[in-house]
């Protein structure tokens, strides 16, 4: 995969964005991204937030960033363009007792002023964003200098990458779009970063994806993952079967364990980048 793709002036970014919003509204991420919550929790570590410290959590989907943050006594703006799920991140940060402010937001569009947090992160959401490097300028114009930004990106090398390249085999991507797996990627990051950041520090790790069954995961994925949910639904039935033994595949291909469970380790970036 090339580190940099140059979006071409015919893609019809509003048509894609408005795509992508009825993906993300369908099935119920929130279900999936709870299980992910160990992500948020070490990426604010990586930050090395403290106590006091303003926080946007951009593309919060239903708060795992969101939540770790207030769990270190930050001051915590979460945001997301999908109502339904800031609804998700409200009701957990209101079951846990913290504090928080929520705001629908485009991540292209970010209504703060410039400089407003200490900290921004954003967990597998904002790499989706159809206009990269708006997004990222976005990210950088609301982080006061000297402040960081952090993200957890998977990478296209990754058992979730791999599951997106077995879907876009059925389902290819509307022409011109680029990959949301560049973000994965620390060439990518330094082109979009690029001289906003003093710093930008990439680490591979791996969340570790733990279901009773391929046939269980496959059927949570497919129920509950947007655009997954989407993919299925625009094909027929012998192409869902056949998309569905594709993914079996890449499952059993990451799969470490040989008793009929999953435990399937998925890389993801974890990145900081300093503002300057």
């Amino acid at each position: 995969m090339p580190a940099v793709q140059t979006l071409p002036h015919s893609v019809d970014l509003t048509g894609l964005k408005a795509r992508q919003h009825d993906a993300w509204s369908s099935g119920d991420y929130a279900l999936i991204g709870s299980t992910l919550q160990i992500v948020g929790e070490q990426l604010c570590e990586a930050l090395d937030l403290r106590a006091g410290h303003r926080v946007l959590d951009v593309a919060a989907g239903n708060g795992n960033a969101s939540l770790a943050a207030a769990r270190r006594w930050c001051e915590v703006t979460a945001t997301d363009y999908v109502p339904a799920l800031l609804a998700r991140a409200r009701a957990r940060a209101e079951a846990n007792g913290f504090a928080m402010a929520f705001r629908e937001a485009d991540a292209e569009n970010l209504p703060f002023d410039d400089a407003s947090f200490d900290f921004v992160t954003s967990t597998f959401g904002v790499m989706f964003t159809p206009d990269q490097e708006r997004a990222a300028a976005e990210l950088a114009r609301v982080c006061k200098p000297h402040g960081r930004i952090g993200l957890a990106n998977w990478t296209p090398q990754g058992f979730i990458g791999e599951l997106f390249k077995a879907i876009g085999r059925h389902v290819p991507p509307p022409a011109g779009a680029r990959s949301p797996l560049l973000w994965g990627t620390s060439e990518h990051l330094h082109a979009l970063f690029g001289e906003r950041a003093a710093s930008i520090h990439a680490v591979p790790r791996a969340f570790i994806f733990r279901y009773r069954s391929a046939a269980h995961f496959l059927d949570v994925f497919r129920t509950y993952y947007g655009p997954a949910v989407k993919a299925f639904a625009a094909l027929d039935d012998a192409r869902q079967e056949a998309l569905a033994a594709d993914l079996e595949a890449v499952i059993a291909r990451f799969n470490r364990i040989g008793d009929g469970s999953v435990v399937a380790p998925g890389e993801y970036l974890e990145v900081v980048v300093e503002r300057k």
